[in-house]
């Protein structure tokens, strides 16, 4: 599974595909404050991104390098 939910994270691994961006929506809408860890995710699709930019999660965990990482840097300092 690509996001695992928890009460109190969300852990993004692998590829997050389109389809995963309103489950993670709906999860950052229910538990607000509560973390992502994107440190195993090697990417995500422009939706899932915009969840994550537009209602700001915080980002405990980044992936190791790469583009996947400068983008959700920024992320990670809000």
């Amino acid at each position: 599974m690509p996001i695992e939910f928890s009460d109190d994270r969300a852990v993004l691994n692998g590829v997050c595909c389109v389809e995963e961006a309103e489950g993670l929506l709906s999860w950052v809408m229910q538990h607000p404050g509560a973390p992502v860890d994107a440190a195993a995710c090697e990417h995500v699709h422009s939706a899932v991104l915009q969840v994550l930019m537009a209602r700001r999660p915080p980002i405990t965990a980044l992936p190791a390098a790469g583009p996947l990482q400068q983008v959700l840097q920024p992320l990670m300092a809000a």
